[in-house]
């Protein structure tokens, strides 16, 4: 797949199949991750952490669900496999570095996820339960001096993924010649 074709059809799924994506899916998404780019190339101040137990799954929903009713029971959306970004804490004027560095991961791995046929959906709300939840945080392998960014949950759709036409017209845009 054209890498403009696997953005046309990228979109938040909210309902997967139970059945777990293959390894070499998994493989395939984890090195798309590991090809993001960093904040001067510093790979170690990133962390993944690849969730494939329903029972911790299921963990991290009731955590998010208890810290924002609105995401409802099962912010994770039932997703076989949740992938969690973590960075290296920063301070200062370099303290959004790990947020950015965890948005260029997530990126390479639902366009990958997209053009593999799999479902994906950014996870924000998931963050602030795993952040403030230290047992969960110790669970997830959270390293002393990171912090959770963001996460993806990724897994076989229940609805298809159709190509949806591109424009330059979401986004506000200046441009200055």
């Amino acid at each position: 797949m054209e890498t403009m074709k696997a953005i046309a059809k990228r979109k938040s799924s909210r309902v997967f199949k139970e059945q777990q994506i293959t390894e070499t899916e998994l493989t395939t998404i984890l090195q798309a991750a590991n090809a993001a780019p960093v904040g001067m190339g510093k790979f170690e101040s990133v962390k993944l952490t690849v969730i494939q137990n329903k029972a911790l799954l299921e963990k991290i929903d009731e955590a998010a669900a208890a810290l924002f009713q609105r995401l409802g029971t099962h912010p994770t959306f039932g997703a076989p496999t949740v992938i969690l970004v973590s960075g290296a804490e920063m301070a200062g004027p370099m303290s959004a570095v790990p947020y950015c560095n965890a948005g260029c991961v997530i990126e390479n791995m639902a366009i990958t996820a997209t053009d593999l046929g799999l479902g994906c959906c950014y996870l924000m709300g998931i963050i602030a339960a795993i952040s403030i939840n230290m047992a969960l945080c110790a669970e997830l392998k959270v390293p002393q001096g990171f912090v959770p960014c963001s996460a993806i949950a990724l897994g076989y759709p229940t609805e298809a993924l159709t190509e949806r036409e591109l424009t330059t017209g979401k986004l506000t845009m200046e441009r200055i010649n």
